[in-house]
């Protein structure tokens, strides 16, 4: 047993050097885990730090020390202590505290310390997690949040410019394609709020 744990761990350590792009880590993750996580996201294969049933969008960036929580201790409880819960602990037969599961969709940016509670079920595609933040409701797409309890500070874009880069459906790209693009529409990449419908055009012209 001990000997399959080493194995475990090495493979792991090995995998983790192509964390963005290898399916066999993700494979293992899934299967092992129960963690669902899209192409080319990185910083969340931790167990410890991401939770059974969470699903993760393509080209999502976590930061090591960024935790999501899928259960609340139960303040209604006699007492809040493990014992009361979990089964492992050897006193109850079986959990009695709900666990949730949150979806996190694409190109989401999760900052160092940021923590994401069992009240958060859902963080829209490009939103970003300012570090050390406390997330206790949904974060809208495209949606800065910062502080403790998060809350809202911007948008990243005017809703034109999301229009267009939801238009772009660019995440579905793959490396390559995301190279193409970077190369043939670099304005759109880099700087694509105001640039007009034109650059967004521009950002799906890859044949």
């Amino acid at each position: 047993m001990h000997l399959l744990r080493l194995i475990e761990r090495l493979r792991l350590r090995l995998w983790l050097k192509d964390q963005f792009e290898s399916e066999a880590l993700r494979r293992w993750f899934s299967e092992k885990h129960g963690v669902e996580v899209g192409a080319y996201s990185y910083g969340c294969f931790d167990p410890e730090r991401i939770p059974r049933g969470t699903l993760i969008g393509r080209y999502c960036s976590f930061a090591t020390t960024a935790t999501i929580l899928n259960a609340d201790h139960p303040l209604g409880y006699l007492s809040l202590h493990p014992y009361l819960y979990n089964p492992q602990c050897g006193l109850v037969p079986r959990e009695t505290i709900e666990r949730t599961a949150c979806v996190i969709e694409d190109d989401v940016w999760i900052g160092h310390n940021a923590v994401i509670t069992a009240g958060c079920r859902r963080i829209g595609r490009g939103a970003a997690i300012a570090a050390g933040a406390v997330v206790t409701r949904d974060v809208a797409a495209y949606t800065l949040v910062a502080g403790v309890p998060a809350r809202p500070l911007r948008q990243r874009f005017d809703e034109e410019t999301i229009d267009r880069i939801e238009a772009s459906r660019w995440w579905e790209l793959n490396r390559e394609e995301l190279r193409q693009l970077i190369e043939r529409a670099p304005d759109f990449v880099y700087r694509p709020a105001g640039l007009g419908a034109k650059a967004g055009a521009a950002a799906t012209a890859l044949g």
